[in-house]
């Protein structure tokens, strides 16, 4: 009777209150992420943020000197190569590339992890001197994936050429690419032009 009687009761749970910022609550959750995720330092600013922020709304917090703690944390990241913004961009835009997204994904991507204008510049440029053409790469990553072009298992009708030329334009791909690698007839064609 008394496992009916707390069913039928809501959950009346509390919500969890965040722990008040401190210096060392800070460091611990900036290690605690870094050791999850790779990031930018602006990217592990803006989260650092949001948290105090939450804690703010229940704690009465200096938000300035908070800033501030991030700011020299960050700092001491950048100084001791635990952040790198640089590797970060470099890395994340080849891993990028060769999941089948387009250069211009990639930039999208890295801006929207607040990764500096210059740094993606640089990522970008270092991408094409590694595979030459990244977009293409990336085309014949996304389309082996994705069973088109060549490496679809059967013949498909031209309304099915045409959602697959939509889909490489969603990814974005040029449609020059995209028609490139709906209509090639040969993997092997497609491969020898990386």
């Amino acid at each position: 009777m008394a496992d009916d009687d707390r069913k039928k009761q809501p959950d009346k749970r509390r919500p969890k209150i965040p722990r008040k910022v401190s210096a060392t609550s800070l460091e611990n959750a900036a290690l605690y992420y870094l050791g999850r995720y790779a990031t930018s330092s602006e990217n592990l600013r803006q989260v650092l943020l949001r948290r105090i922020g939450r804690a703010a709304k229940h704690h009465d917090t200096d938000l300035e000197a908070c800033g501030l703690m991030v700011d020299d944390l960050i700092g001491r990241y950048l100084k001791s190569g635990l952040l790198d913004d640089v590797a970060y961009a470099r890395a994340q835009s080849a891993n990028l590339n060769r999941r089948g997204k387009a250069v211009r994904a990639i930039r999208g991507w890295l801006r929207q992890k607040a990764v500096p204008a210059g740094i993606i510049d640089d990522a970008i440029k270092t991408l094409s001197e590694e595979i030459g053409e990244p977009d293409l790469a990336a085309a014949i990553a996304y389309a082996r994936r994705r069973r088109f072009g060549p490496y679809r298992k059967e013949e498909k009708p031209p309304e099915s050429l045409n959602k697959e030329l939509a889909a490489f334009a969603r990814s974005g791909f040029s449609y020059a690419l995209a028609r490139r690698i709906v209509e090639a007839s040969d993997i092997d064609e497609l491969e020898n032009a990386l």
